[in-house]
């Protein structure tokens, strides 16, 4: 984050994919219904959004990939980076990624971004059309929970699972996610 150091952010209230352009090239950004938020994650944040993205890629379909830290361009005023994102691998080159080539957005929560994830990014991606939404919330004290979210025929999530055990899905293909696993190394940096 040093460009954030090195540079003095304009004093907006609402930006645009356009105001994104002034900003330095490695600043580290989120654009959510015109807010400019600079997210600054935590090392379990990002351990687990690497093993989201390994376990997707197993069985990942041809033509798509898993990829973490990705933004997606989606409208004039909501530029989010999913924690981990699938996407048509002809967009692998590119950033921003165009939605219409996003079959999977996962979020993990932050402390900061509850909100955020299970609501705003939630109505963001169905509105843009993404097909499936997982929201991982390492805070609950009792274990790791995953949240799936499938796109509906009224264009809105509707929620197809919550857990703390074992996920598995078959869409947007097959995935098995160890959450027990997840918490268990969560619990262990109390150890350390």
């Amino acid at each position: 984050m040093t460009a954030a150091l090195k540079f003095d952010l304009p004093d907006k209230q609402d930006w645009t994919v356009d105001d994104l352009a002034s900003l330095p090239k490695d600043l580290r950004y989120e654009l959510i219904d015109g807010r400019l938020i600079l997210p600054s994650p935590t090392g379990i944040h990002q351990i687990f959004g690497m093993d989201v993205a390994l376990a997707l890629r197993a069985h990942c379909p041809a033509g798509y990939a898993p990829v973490t830290d990705l933004s997606l361009k989606i409208n004039y005023r909501n530029e989010p980076r999913p924690d981990v994102v699938v996407i048509k691998k002809k967009f692998l080159r590119i950033s921003p990624v165009p939605v219409e080539g996003t079959i999977l957005a996962v979020e993990v929560v932050s402390p900061e971004s509850h909100i955020r994830d299970k609501n705003k990014k939630k109505r963001i991606y169905a509105e843009a059309g993404v097909e499936s939404y997982w929201v991982i919330d390492p805070f609950v004290k009792e274990g790791v929970v995953l949240t799936e979210y499938a796109l509906g025929d009224a264009g809105i999530y509707e929620l197809v699972s919550t857990t703390d055990k074992v996920f598995t899905t078959e869409t947007p293909y097959p995935v098995t996610l160890d959450l027990p696993a997840f918490t268990a190394e969560r619990d262990a940096l109390d150890d350390d």
